[in-house]
């Protein structure tokens, strides 16, 4: 097969105060015509670096190609001049980047900005530029595309933004497209819609895609072959077949065995815990919680509406749902972070909404919250053994410096981190270690129940499997109880007893999770667990897509209209009236 793409030996530094980053170091790889070749590996494994390598994008200096080749269709684009590069970018090759916000114009209607490529590359008049961008919206699967042409990026959801950023790179016809992590802010129904445009899109172009991700399971449904990479190197090469079925470098190994699978049975809790969460009387009790937003000129945002739900001393609670169906709102109005509209929450019978702002300081003592993301979540004014004090000296936890100090080495070790890590500041870490120190800060005031706001959602996956083991530790010496928000479904299945599946405000099921998973009743459940991609190639060859419902359906499921009930023991089903 004739490749489209060849890079040969390529070594990438940066530079900064006489201080070397080799970034990536001899890599080698080659994608053939109307292929999908996928680049997976962690944060920090030059996956990105390559990318924008290929098409010329880093900034010189810092950065510098010390060797190698990129050989596009047999030409070095390292030969090429700045304004040689412009009309290759675009034109011959496409790229999506990962934010889409960042990426497009915010100053720019959508469509003037799939115009400006389709002038500039192809030359054509405004009228056909004009005709063409509104088929390239079609073609992504944007509805209504002649009124969303005239429309600006903040009036598109995440998943709409995306479509257009492929459009964009797509509009020229270009021989390759490099999509650099194109799914990863994304939840998996839309992430499911974006990856079988962008096949149906190869199908019809003859395309061929270098996919750039984390995500093994969506290698396993794209890729026809993988580059795995490593601290800047190729350490593996092989197609999805050959990299799943039997790797071969350990870290490819580790990489597969910390992602969780859908369609396996979790494993079960040790006997301590199942029998404390089985026979303790509730510890929080959510009694018809509401949570409306008064955005003026008559619109309310219902964010939580009307959910009931019980979380017993020991267990774990998952809640799933795309964004925007008020996983985190709930989480939040439970703390008092946001103050209910309605209904009630009940922590060991107490109605904590009835209490006062002095009492309620109290109360969140044993009341915490582990947040989402760990780059945000920590002061980078303060050190470590600070960020922790802080609540240590908010609630008068420790008398004197030494008994501080201890503590806070205490709470160090049993998060995995050192005493000598007490000193630093935030942006020494990596994001798995700042998402160990907010676990740290957390327990410091040594809670019984904590909201676990997505603290996987920035991660990657094994650094997503080291925290979740340490949260099950933790949950296994303390005794504490989680509610675990979080989108993604497989790994909520493995650390949740229950699960509560979230649709605009609602809970529309919930169940004992190997029931939920094994017997989803609802269908919006199904068409969540149908979106979760696999890390088996056999499994999603076999998998058929299912088009999403119309987002502009007011109440697709009769919601509004709805009885939550007990279909069976321990399963709840929100059934229409």
């Amino acid at each position: 097969m004739k490749s489209i793409l060849e890079v040969n030996n390529l070594s990438v530094s940066f530079y900064a105060r006489d201080k070397e980053v080799e970034a990536v170091r001899h890599v080698s790889f080659s994608v053939h015509e109307g292929e999908t070749l996928g680049i997976v590996g962690e944060s920090g494994s030059g996956k990105s670096v390559t990318a924008r390598t290929i098409m010329r994008l880093l900034p010189a200096p810092p950065s510098k190609v010390k060797n190698g080749k990129v050989l596009f269709k047999g030409e070095n684009l390292a030969d090429k001049t700045d304004s040689e590069m412009e009309e290759i970018r675009g034109r011959d090759i496409g790229m999506i980047f990962q934010d889409p916000m960042s990426s497009l114009n915010p100053t720019m209607r959508i469509g003037r900005q799939i115009e400006e490529s389709l002038i500039k590359h192809r030359g054509l008049g405004k009228e056909q530029a004009h005709r063409d961008a509104v088929e390239m919206l079609k073609l992504v699967g944007i509805p209504d595309a002649e009124a969303r042409y005239f429309q600006y990026p903040h009036e598109f959801s995440g998943g709409m933004r995306q479509r257009v950023m492929i459009a964009i790179a797509l509009a020229c016809r270009p021989s390759l497209l490099i999509a650099d992590e194109p799914t990863t802010s994304l939840d998996v129904t839309i992430q499911s819609q974006i990856l079988h445009q962008m096949k149906e899109i190869q199908r019809k172009l003859g395309t061929s895609i270098i996919l750039i991700t984390h995500d093994l399971g969506v290698v396993a449904g794209m890729c026809d072959r993988v580059v795995v990479m490593k601290d800047g190197e190729v350490v593996e090469t092989g197609t999805t077949q050959e990299i799943f079925s039997s790797p071969k470098h350990p870290y490819t190994v580790r990489l597969l065995q910390a992602l969780p699978r859908l369609d396996e049975k979790k494993k079960a809790k040790p006997v301590s815990a199942v029998s404390r969460s089985i026979n303790n009387l509730p510890l929080l009790e959510v009694r018809s919680l509401r949570q409306h937003f008064n955005l003026g000129k008559g619109q309310i945002i219902r964010a939580v509406n009307d959910i009931s739900f019980d979380i017993r001393a020991g267990e774990t609670l998952g809640v799933v749902g795309e964004s925007g169906s008020g996983k985190s709102t709930t989480g939040r109005t439970i703390l008092r972070l946001h103050e209910a509209t309605g209904g009630e929450v009940l922590y060991k019978g107490i109605p904590i909404n009835r209490l006062s702002r002095s009492e309620m300081k109290t109360m969140r003592r044993y009341m915490q919250m582990i947040f989402q993301d760990p780059y945000a979540s920590l002061n980078p004014r303060l050190r470590i053994a600070d960020i922790i004090g802080e609540a240590l000296d908010l609630h008068r936890m420790t008398t004197g410096k030494l008994e501080r100090q201890r503590r806070i080495e205490e709470l160090l070790d049993m998060v995995g981190l050192s005493a000598s890590h007490a000193m630093r500041y935030p942006h020494e870490f990596s994001g798995g270690q700042r998402q160990r120190i907010g676990i740290a800060r957390t327990l410091a005031v040594e809670p019984e129940f904590i909201v676990c706001d997505e603290p996987l959602s920035a991660l990657d996956v094994s650094i997503q499997a080291q925290i979740v083991k340490l949260l099950e530790e933790l949950q296994q010496r303390l005794g504490l109880t989680y509610l675990f928000i979080a989108h993604d479904l497989s790994m909520v299945k493995h650390i949740s007893d229950r699960v509560a599946v979230m649709y605009k405000g609602k809970i529309v099921e919930l169940a004992e999770s190997e029931e939920l998973y094994a017997n989803p009743l609802h269908p919006y459940t199904k068409s969540l667990l149908a979106a979760i991609p696999v890390p088996d190639p056999a499994v999603e060859s076999r998998k058929k897509f299912v088009p999403p419902i119309d987002p502009t359906t007011q109440d697709p499921y009769g919601l509004e209209r709805s009885r939550f009930v007990e279909v069976k023991t321990g399963h709840w089903l929100a059934v229409s009236e």
